[in-house]
């Protein structure tokens, strides 16, 4: 009898070693892809706290107690120049309504390409994904040519509703879609008496929460980070209209010592949104995580 659970009982402790091994093999992959994600917003955050002659001294991963000091610099040299109040509104009104815009509209494309059928649907769906593959800098000059034209240049016009044109969004919530949002669920509302918009906000939004919630952040990010459209398009240079970006390159710029003390601590002071929106967030990307791994 003993030869016989030594016999089946190999066979089960031999599996059970493997389940072991790749669960650890899978944490301590997951723990180096963590590290490489976090050291580089690790080592801002210590180099903001740290003086410039101890940057530049070599790197550390130590914080250091200057980030007072620091403060005091940016606020006495670099006053004129970052202004993290004005820098805070510019920002959040730009992106918060370009992620909204974008979301959103996206989130209405990709359920009309989803639920309705038409002639011309997938021509159009490729059209789509063909703008998504012309990089930005292609069109700049055209687009600010334009928008000057229209006298809407030095204003946050052009910054937000060119947003809801966003073809990446459209494909990732049409994917989404075409795995999580059956057409039946539509077909029922129709038949309740549901009107096709109202299906679309009381029935498809909450089903996309997390797609629309991994797209928002992106988005989020894209959007408050943006340096390059907003330097093109507010041309005066008002302190009063410049984004966080924009008052962060005005300081280095204006930096001939290079104290990058204080340039680490003004980059921090302007990833903070950022963080605070993950973390606002991250709760729907581990829903989506988990939705998807329930179907398959």
């Amino acid at each position: 009898m003993s030869n016989m659970k030594s016999v089946y009982g190999e066979p089960k402790d031999n599996y059970m070693f493997k389940i072991r091994l790749k669960s650890t093999i899978l944490f301590i992959w997951c723990l180096i892809l963590t590290i490489i994600c976090l050291l580089p917003i690790y080592l801002l955050v210590v180099n903001a706290t740290r003086e410039n002659t101890e940057i530049a001294s070599g790197f550390s991963l130590v914080p250091g107690n200057a980030i007072k000091h620091n403060f005091e610099v940016m606020r006495e040299k670099f006053s004129a120049q970052f202004k993290p109040l004005i820098g805070y509104r510019n920002s959040a009104i730009i992106t918060i309504s370009a992620t909204f815009l974008s979301v959103f509209f996206s989130a209405l494309t990709a359920y009309g390409i989803h639920v309705y059928d038409f002639k011309l649907k997938e021509i159009s769906y490729t059209a789509i994904l063909l703008v998504m593959m012309v990089p930005v800098q292609v069109t700049s000059a055209g687009f600010l040519n334009f928008m000057m034209k229209l006298g809407l240049y030095d204003n946050y016009i052009p910054l937000i509703v060119p947003a809801v044109a966003a073809p990446g969004i459209v494909f990732f919530m049409r994917s989404y879609m075409k795995s999580s949002f059956p057409l039946d669920i539509v077909e029922a509302a129709r038949i309740d008496g549901s009107n096709e918009f109202r299906t679309f906000l009381t029935i498809a939004i909450p089903m996309m929460k997390p797609a629309i919630a991994v797209q928002a952040i992106f988005a989020f990010v894209a959007n408050w980070n943006n340096y390059y459209t907003p330097s093109m398009i507010l041309i005066s240079g008002k302190p009063s209209q410049k984004t966080l970006p924009m008052m962060v390159q005005a300081v280095q710029a204006s930096d001939k010592v290079r104290d990058y003390g204080v340039t680490y601590f003004c980059i921090a002071l302007s990833i903070i949104p950022i963080v605070i929106a993950y973390v606002l967030l991250s709760k729907f990307i581990i829903a989506g995580v988990a939705l998807g791994g329930v179907k398959e």
